[in-house]
């Protein structure tokens, strides 16, 4: 991979409790944008993922929505959006954001986001993509996670030769840059997560 020209958002269909989470949301979407870089994610008009897709078309950017039949109505798709693309089940959403992706941005969501995070991860782990993943740690909502990671390791269930590859941010505005840079080096993201502090 020589570059990044779209990227796949994870993130929750409510909002969270803190306007931290909506806010991150918003100026992620505004650096998609300003670095003309697309946004990949569930083609809904609700929550972190409504707020991430409105802010990337408010700046001129560029949002492909993929989203299951059966969820259109719940999550209140978003209709402004440049391409939308309706499937039969969420496998087959989960394969096209694959696809479609160069690289993935979790930000704070529910169990859907940390189960599509989780499975980047283990692809990515078993040799299967060398897309780069990011977490998005607004207000250290991935702290938990990263814990049990650690955990892992420490016990040997994540082994030498089978590193979960990963890189984490505070703020919004570096996560492009940091995904960017991590293709620049021409180097697998560190297994101890790079950490850029606000």
């Amino acid at each position: 991979m020589t570059g990044i020209s779209s990227i796949c958002v994870y993130c929750g269909s409510g909002p969270g409790n803190d306007p931290a989470y909506l806010e991150a949301a918003a100026r992620l979407g505004k650096s998609l944008a300003d670095h003309k870089i697309a946004l990949v994610y569930g083609g809904a008009n609700v929550g972190l993922m409504g707020m991430v897709a409105r802010s990337v078309l408010e700046h001129g950017g560029y949002v492909t929505g993929i989203i299951p039949e059966f969820l259109k109505n719940r999550e209140l798709m978003l209709d402004s959006i440049q391409e939308t693309i309706t499937v039969d089940d969420m496998h087959t959403r989960k394969r096209l954001m694959f696809e479609r992706a160069d690289a993935f941005i979790a930000l704070p969501g529910g169990i859907g986001t940390l189960e599509e995070l989780v499975e980047q991860m283990t692809w990515a782990q078993l040799g299967q993509h060398k897309k780069p993943i990011l977490l998005l740690d607004v207000k250290e909502f991935w702290q938990p996670l990263l814990t049990l990671l650690a955990h892992m390791r420490q016990a040997h269930f994540i082994r030498d030769g089978l590193e979960v590859n990963y890189m984490v941010t505070e703020k919004p505005e570096d996560a492009v840059p940091i995904l960017l840079d991590s293709l620049s080096r021409q180097a697998p993201a560190s297994p101890t997560p790079l950490i850029a502090r606000m």
